[in-house]
């Protein structure tokens, strides 16, 4: 069962990074393998939001679809995903963003998930550590795309 877990200081604010990330209609604009993202439905939960979204992944020769069920949180800055159906037996993720002062938030980052295919879990057991890496900094080229700045080392 991979995991992955990731804490960053960025140079913009917490509402910046949690609106990037809960934008997941525009995740195929920027982030690797997302080729495909559509929006089932939305519905307000007292002070959240929760969608259900389908995202199509493409690798390689492998194309898959699966839905999530999104639970955005923005009093909290906080974004929590479960998996509904598709290629896993399943997945979590969640994202949380932490107000350093107006300009810089830390951006915490968790996924666990496990496919349901033994060859798709091999293939990305080789490459996992090394992806998770590459789509946290798709979200972070994503910002200074949108917003003009960049990271903090």
């Amino acid at each position: 069962m991979p995991n992955h877990s990731e804490k960053r200081k960025l140079l913009y604010s917490a509402e910046q990074m949690y609106q990037l990330v809960a934008d997941v209609g525009k995740y195929p604009e920027f982030l690797p393998w997302c080729s495909a993202a559509r929006i089932r439905s939305r519905e307000i939960e007292g002070d959240s939001e929760i969608m259900l979204a389908d995202l199509v992944i493409s690798f390689k020769v492998f194309r898959e679809r699966f839905g999530s069920k999104v639970s955005l949180h923005p009093l909290e800055r906080k974004i929590e995903t479960e998996y509904l159906d598709g290629p896993f037996k399943f997945l979590k993720s969640s994202w949380k963003f932490t107000v350093i002062n107006e300009t810089e938030c830390e951006v915490d980052f968790f996924v666990n998930f496990e496919f349901k295919s033994r060859l798709l879990q091999g293939i990305i057991g080789v490459v996992f550590s090394e992806a998770m890496h590459r789509i946290v900094r798709a979200f972070e080229k994503r910002a200074d795309d949108l917003y003009g700045k960049h990271l903090v080392k």
